[in-house]
């Protein structure tokens, strides 16, 4: 094999190349059929999946619903943390009694863990630690994010949240936290109208060959490095793949579809009040653009990362910070209850805000599966132990909705995920390692 001249350098100069032309880029080519209910190949309206997660759990006795059977049925009603979906309640499956089975050896780490990657966390030291695998939404975007412009989308609404989105360990998605900015790369510049011309850059081809000749040198690079380098390399030259899957479709139309148009620009900012971030404000205005975004689809996988595991944020009107209540106040925690019940009404507020755009016969929401979850259950003492799972939208009817499964055994909240991976498409036959691994899904909740 001839010696290469390829250094990190080039690759880098490759990528940057390459994203100067990435910003703002139309639709992807996917069309109504002439009735509005499917696409026009016939095939339903695609699913899509997204995260909704918060820090420092919930008060279990107020969070689990009343049902009148045992351990499954439709005869539910929403608990006092749960209150305010009444409005989404025929759109739900809420999951409880489910345990994480990965261990607890990091308080605020090792649920989010077992609960998204089906996976213990390495722990690092108090307090740190990282995913040891890929989060579920990771591995949807990397199994099917390449129909999409982009292969997910990450907004977090507390200031400087880093979210819980990995690729693989120390490898972590960081959320944009700027509505502003979230509204700018998603529908600023080169954003195309449905069923308007697309513009094409001339320059396009040119950059797209300078682009393919990186790639080349990249994989000869690759195949002279040892096995350690090889994966690092591979995790970087996966951003000039989708490089090159974003520019092909540079030269493609835009969708047709109707409930696709360009939101609202969103402030440019939040500014915090007497110390207090004005979360409603933040979290809506990343709702309404992360629906529109599916909508457009200009992606099926999302995650909105609510507020971070163990953080202190202080609510109006509360005379401590979240994680600080969850221990310090007494009785039954009457702030702490108030700040879920906050947390869930701006999850229910993005429910609302997926209902309310048409698709086909019914709405955007019936095609998704928002996951709501957070660290832990009770945060008083960090328990994994009926495991907070909200399910919001049918998943395409894949979900049975309207719909509280209670699980008499301390399941593996594992099982949840395997669920989602078949719902969105995946063939699965097993999901996690060590002890968040099952080799059967939640079919209770499943209606087929």
């Amino acid at each position: 094999m001839s010696r290469i001249k390829l250094s990190r350098r080039t690759v880098l100069r490759g990528l940057l190349g390459g994203a100067a032309v990435t910003v703002g880029l139309p639709l992807l080519d996917v069309f109504k059929n002439d009735h509005g209910t499917a696409l026009a190949d016939g095939t339903a309206f695609p699913r899509r999946f997204g995260i909704f997660f918060w820090g420092n759990g919930v008060l279990p006795a107020r969070w689990v619903p009343a049902q009148t059977s045992a351990d499954v049925g439709t005869e539910w009603q929403l608990s006092e943390q749960l209150a305010s979906l009444a409005p989404v309640k025929n759109k739900l499956t809420v999951v409880s009694g489910m345990r994480v089975q990965t261990g607890n050896d990091m308080p605020h780490g090792s649920g989010p863990g077992g609960m998204l990657s089906g996976a213990p966390v390495i722990v690092r030291g108090n307090s740190d630690w990282t995913f040891a695998r890929e989060t579920i939404d990771q591995t949807l975007a990397r199994e099917i994010g390449s129909a999409t412009r982009f292969r997910s989308i990450e907004a977090g609404v507390e200031p400087g949240v880093t979210g819980e989105s990995y690729k693989g360990p120390d490898s972590k998605n960081p959320p944009e936290t700027s509505p502003f900015a979230l509204f700018d790369r998603i529908f600023g510049a080169g954003f195309v109208e449905p069923g308007d011309e697309p513009i094409i850059d001339p320059r396009v081809a040119l950059r797209r060959s300078v682009l393919d000749a990186v790639m080349d040198d990249s994989r000869r690079l690759s195949s002279v490095v040892g096995s350690a380098d090889r994966e690092r390399l591979e995790q970087h030259f996966e951003g000039i793949r989708d490089l090159e899957l974003r520019l092909a479709r540079l030269e493609e139309d835009p969708p047709n579809l109707e409930s696709c148009s360009k939101p609202a620009e969103p402030a440019r900012e939040y500014p915090d009040i007497e110390g207090r971030p004005q979360m409603p404000l933040r979290s809506r205005a990343m709702s309404d653009l992360l629906a529109m975004a599916m909508a457009c689809d200009q992606t099926r996988i999302t995650s909105l990362w609510f507020s971070e595991p163990v953080g202190n944020l202080l609510y109006p009107d509360k005379s401590a910070g979240h994680h600080r209540l969850t221990h310090d106040e007494p009785g039954d925690q009457p702030q702490v209850n108030d700040i879920v019940k906050r947390i869930v009404t701006e999850y229910s507020y993005y429910l609302q805000a997926l209902d309310a755009i048409p698709e086909g016969d019914g709405t955007l929401l019936d095609s998704c599966c928002i996951l709501a979850t957070t660290d832990c259950a009770f945060g008083r003492q960090h328990t994994l132990e009926d495991y907070p799972i909200v399910l919001g939208g049918g998943l395409g009817g894949y979900f049975k909705t309207n719909f509280h499964y209670r699980s008499i055994a301390a399941e593996n909240t594992s099982k949840v995920s395997m669920s989602i991976l078949r719902g969105m498409g995946l063939s699965v036959g097993e999901y996690g390692i060590d002890g968040g691994r099952v080799t059967e899904a939640l079919t209770a909740i499943e209606e087929a």
